[in-house]
């Protein structure tokens, strides 16, 4: 991608990293956590932020008031009507801090900490999202600079409770239909394959969560009066949960595989050509043997295959020392990683029937279901996923590495439901940067690179 005008955009980022840099830092600063409502001014006061500094770089930008937290939202529609329109999705929210105690520093002081590859940005929100977010905007604001418009029609919608579950999300998606009008979402908050490779994310896995409490009599008992024909809830509920696997780490439930769709050998073999290291995966977390379904790589478990996962078990006494009783009840919650062509409903129905099916006479069982979302894959032939392709691999010289996500972002689900948009994911953070925990970082080769991949991203949609 030899073109002059995209050059000196890539240079204008290059000539004014220290001013990109501060412009990132003011928004740290704002202590905006979405689940603490002690925080709720410093959360408005961060959409405030970023709408009168999009105003400051020529759009149309505005709060978008809901029952919870405001949203951004801003447009620049100056470069014609042939030009693709661009929706740009990210979040002004971070994490709590706790524990607080194992910070290095004021989590909302934003720390550039110098290390052997390069200087790295602490903070909380330093990659998540503010940082992705403001990666964008500077290369929006590089494009300004240089050409005085963009290369596409492009909107903005900044949220402000991606962290606490977008509660109010999907009644701005609709009461904000017409502005948010698009020919596809551009989503910043995902990883690179590494430090050097770019990544676009291609497929995530959906979301069923439940609870499942058994009871069975009316008190707790004394086990040595009762033990025997007394029922004993957690017996029930371990013998069913022991049941849901057979001896190759499938799941059991009746038409729980149904349909999902093998994924393709030339698929299969890209991954295997990733070079990824599964005995490193599994020792940096304490691990040498693969769990799950046998046969099956650790990629293709996590990128392609659903999952159903313990989350927490509880029942009977849980103090220091014995307590000799039978429990009046049992429970275990449990989250089912869903993969596109699942139906989450007929997932919770099918566990709920393989549960029902399984009980001990006198057991009684009972169901809370948290939420479902089913799994999404993006179309890699699309026009801007080839044209994301194409950009990333002039910047990073080597093509991009179509990854799948092995978690869920719920957003993009809604963006597909309410809106009709499909989701280009190319994100920029590492898979070290301790998202949600202490010391949340970001490097500044990333930041860089990211704000020159997004600039050529940009150019390559119009083209």
């Amino acid at each position: 991608m030899n073109n002059p005008s995209i050059d000196a955009v890539l240079a204008h980022i290059d000539a004014n990293l220290d001013a990109s840099r501060a412009r990132w830092f003011d928004l740290l600063r704002i202590p905006s956590i979405s689940a603490q409502p002690a925080r709720k001014s410093d959360c408005i006061r961060a959409a405030a932020h970023i709408r009168d500094l999009l105003i400051g770089m020529g759009f149309e930008a505005r709060l978008s008031e809901t029952k919870g937290l405001p949203g951004v939202i801003a447009t620049h529609h100056h470069a014609g009507g042939n030009a693709p329109r661009v929706l740009f999705y990210g979040h002004y929210d971070v994490q709590p801090v706790d524990p607080i105690a194992l910070w290095d520093a004021d989590p909302f002081e934003p720390q550039l900490v110098d290390q052997a590859d390069g200087p790295r940005i602490v903070a909380r929100g330093a990659v998540d999202d503010k940082g992705q977010v403001m990666m964008v905007f500077e290369a929006i604001r590089a494009h300004l600079a240089v050409n005085q418009s963009l290369p596409v029609n492009l909107t903005v919608l900044i949220e402000g409770e991606e962290e606490c579950g977008s509660p109010s999300l999907d009644a701005m998606l609709e009461a904000e239909r017409a502005a948010l009008a698009a020919d596809f979402v551009l989503v910043a908050d995902t990883n690179m394959w590494n430090r050097d490779t770019p990544a676009i994310t291609t497929s995530l896995r959906g979301l069923a969560a439940i609870e499942l409490k058994i009871t069975g009599p009316n008190r707790d008992l004394h086990s040595g009066l009762f033990g025997g024909p007394a029922l004993n809830p957690i017996r029930a509920l371990t013998r069913i949960l022991g049941d849901l696997f057979d001896d190759n780490g499938s799941i059991r439930i009746p038409g729980f595989h149904d349909g999902i769709t093998d994924i393709p050998a030339d698929v299969l073999q890209s991954w295997r050509e990733t070079g990824f290291d599964e005995a490193g995966w599994l020792a940096a977390i304490g691990l040498h043997h693969a769990s799950g379904e046998r046969g099956r790589t650790v990629l293709e478990q996590n990128w392609s295959r659903p999952t159903a996962e313990l989350n927490g078990i509880f029942g009977g006494y849980q103090g220091a020392g014995s307590k000799t009783v039978i429990p009046a009840e049992a429970g275990a919650k449990l989250t089912f990683r869903l993969v596109p062509g699942q139906d989450p409903a007929k997932v919770i129905d099918g566990f709920k029937r393989f549960v029902t099916e399984r009980l001990l006479p006198d057991a009684r069982a009972h169901f809370e279901v948290f939420g479902a979302s089913p799994g999404l894959m993006v179309p890699v032939d699309a026009p801007y996923v080839r044209a994301a392709r194409t950009a990333l691999e002039a910047e990073f010289g080597k093509p991009p590495v179509l990854a799948g996500c092995g978690a869920s972002i719920p957003v993009v689900e809604a963006f597909e439901r309410q809106l009709g948009l499909k989701t280009l994911l190319v994100g920029f953070g590492l898979d070290d940067d301790r998202i949600h925990s202490p010391n949340e970082k970001f490097e500044m080769h990333c930041f860089h690179r990211g704000m020159r991949a997004e600039a050529r991203m940009l150019a390559a949609f119009a083209a």
